[in-house]
């Protein structure tokens, strides 16, 4: 499901504009081409892909999702014809994504290596805006237009593979006690009867 496509990340394109200039071989014989027409793809063989964008393209990555930081992010696989007019990209995704946490916002860390899978579908069906669309049970089905974006496919990927409640291990969040505004505040006498009532809880539950 192209980010596009279904409107999830509208500044997509923004961020996508700095790639369109990526140029060079990577290892093993994959390209750093970020698009393919789909006319200069081979039916006979495999296009294998690598892309690692610098250090600003991260950079203006990580301020549309909202990170803190982006590093490492790498995007290698390949795109192979499926029958006579589709075509199935397999990749693997790695990044390390630093967050704020949700309960302190202290940078979190996170490494990612996510598997990709996509099939890019020339007959796919079209779903008039006005009709309500049920998810397909094959998400990763794609419409192929006239090419294949592959930096469009991997922000959207990272997107969707970042932690949606970063927490850090040391995060806790701090006990508040809520009385009536006419009310007095609860003694430290008053509660004891309630802890009393926890400690025969615990000690019943432990002779079960």
């Amino acid at each position: 499901m192209i980010l596009a496509r279904y409107a999830f990340y509208p500044a997509y394109n923004k961020v996508t504009h700095g790639f369109k200039k990526g140029r060079g071989l990577a290892q093993n014989g994959a390209t750093a081409k970020t698009a393919y027409r789909v006319t200069e793809l081979s039916q006979n063989s495999p296009t294998a892909f690598l892309l690692r964008p610098d250090r600003a393209q991260m950079e203006a990555i990580a301020q549309e999702l909202g990170l803190l930081d982006l590093r490492k992010l790498t995007f290698a696989g390949e795109l192979r014809s499926e029958g006579r007019r589709d075509w199935r990209l397999e990749a693997e995704l790695g990044a390390t994504v630093v967050q704020p946490c949700v309960v302190s916002l202290e940078p979190v860390t996170t490494r990612l290596d996510e598997p990709i899978r996509r099939l890019f579908v020339a007959d796919m069906p079209e779903v008039p805006a006005s009709e309500e669309m049920e998810m397909p049970e094959d998400d990763t089905q794609e419409p192929l237009g006239t090419a294949i974006d592959l930096n469009a496919v991997m922000i959207e990927a990272l997107a969707l593979a970042l932690p949606d409640y970063p927490r850090r291990d040391d995060a806790a969040l701090e006990q508040t006690e809520f009385t009536p505004p006419d009310a007095a505040p609860i003694e430290e006498p008053e509660r004891k009867p309630f802890a009393a009532l926890a400690e025969l809880k615990q000690k019943l539950e432990r002779d079960d």
